[in-house]
């Protein structure tokens, strides 16, 4: 570390010990908070089940940046050089259709070994693996439902599939020794006006108690279900709403999960987490940027990802909080696209561990809004930034903007040959 990043960092732990926040402490516990980061960044959610098939069910990955990884190793290479440049603990998230398999597996013949090389790659890196069933971009899905299909044999092919995640997802689990957060998540919905809205959510509810019924152990396998407002194709009605998963989560017991781009415009999550977590036993986020509704644009240090971070550590709900990460952008490397994102997220949880909550909450307490207030705004320009620089210098990775270096070094030596 240069003499004047140990000398900011000298100062600033003087600073925040003035205001009785360990710096220390707060490192210590961020490295204990890891962020799920998603492999769909990397080849704009195309997969492997089908090279060059298009997308459906409201998903599309606009631009057209070069160097798109197109196969596992390749996938792998650019998370390895991703991962190299973010500070601290990180797992995983795998759809479905980055399986690996000889031939065609259709998605509900899907097996814990068409996932075994990214099971013996985690283990080799140290990370744990998330799962998500793909019920999207199918010819089964063609016609926008899966789980509340009308028709029973398309149903079932989506039940199956389902299934068949929660098994590789508790296999990810148990090869590695920490959960797996599997996540369902369904486009069903309609483009224009509806007038049977009923008979699919009941349709959505039996076919969700069906894939769940089999009771997995939670030492391996954690399931959540996502809402979603609308997505295009299916503007007027979304099967699977926040108030439908909402129950669901609330009544079955599952992790709910909360994306940032899946509620109204002028919603946030932040606010939600208070309210779910009094319900639900676990959250998965899904932290995004909706520039326009859910655009997954990459993640910002800015207002809603920081009040993120804030809820989780001062609510402290390091147990039953489980943070990822969804946004897939084509315009840019890809690469620095999630090492932007990745260390952003894990910004805002540093801040919010350099918060001097238990201040702020005695203030509150006692009626101190003005010194609630006055000391909240203060602490913004409290030098956290040297924090977060000695903590890239203690896991060994560039400092500031200079891991933009290797983006592009990497750029030219690897993803302008693909």
């Amino acid at each position: 570390m240069s003499q004047s990043l140990e000398q900011a960092w000298q100062l600033a732990k003087q600073r925040y010990a003035d205001i009785d926040v360990s710096v220390d402490g707060a490192l210590e516990l961020l490295d204990t908070l890891p962020v799920s980061m998603h492999c769909w960044q990397g080849d704009d959610v195309a997969g492997f089940e089908n090279p060059g098939g298009s997308l459906t069910g409201g998903i599309q990955a606009t631009g057209s940046y070069p160097g798109k990884a197109t196969n596992p190793g390749q996938l792998r290479a650019d998370l390895e050089q991703a991962f190299a440049l973010i500070p601290g603990p990180k797992r995983l998230n795998l759809h479905a259709i980055y399986l690996e398999a000889e031939g065609k597996v259709d998605r509900n013949e899907i097996e814990p070994k068409h996932f075994s090389q990214w099971v013996s790659w985690a283990r080799q890196h140290q990370l744990g693996l998330d799962f998500n069933p793909t019920c999207f971009s199918h010819p089964l899905s063609a016609d926008g439902f899966t789980l509340s299909h009308a028709d029973d044999n398309i149903r079932q092919f989506w039940i199956e599939h389902c299934q068949a995640s929660r098994h590789i997802s508790a296999y990810f689990g148990k090869e590695l020794g920490t959960p797996s957060v599997m996540n369902i998540w369904v486009p069903d919905g309609m483009k224009d006006l509806t007038v049977d809205r009923l008979a699919p959510r009941q349709r959505l509810l039996a076919a969700l108690d069906t894939v769940i019924s089999e009771k997995l152990d939670s030492k391996h396998h954690i399931d959540a279900v996502e809402s979603k407002l609308f997505g295009i194709g299916a503007e007027s009605y979304t099967v699977g709403s926040s108030e439908f998963y909402l129950g669901y989560a609330t009544s079955r017991g599952t992790a709910l999960c909360l994306d940032a781009g899946h509620f109204h415009p002028t919603e946030v999550i932040s606010d939600k987490i208070s309210s779910a977590i009094l319900y639900v036993p676990r959250l998965l986020l899904h932290v995004s940027r909706p520039v326009r509704w859910d655009s997954d644009h990459v993640v910002l240090l800015d207002d809603e990802t920081q009040a993120i971070a804030n809820e989780i550590v001062r609510q402290k709900l390091f147990n039953r909080v489980h943070i990822g990460l969804d946004f897939f952008d084509a315009s840019i490397n890809r690469i620095a696209a999630w090492v932007i994102g990745t260390r952003n997220m894990k910004k805002a949880l540093l801040r919010a561990l350099l918060e001097p909550t238990e201040q702020l909450r005695q203030l509150e307490r006692d009626g101190d809004y003005t010194a609630r207030l006055a000391l909240l705004e203060e602490q913004k320009s409290l030098p956290w930034q040297a924090v977060w620089d000695k903590y890239c210098q203690l896991h060994d990775v560039p400092v500031g903007a200079e891991w933009l270096q290797s983006v592009r070094e990497y750029e030219h030596s690897v993803l302008s040959t693909r």
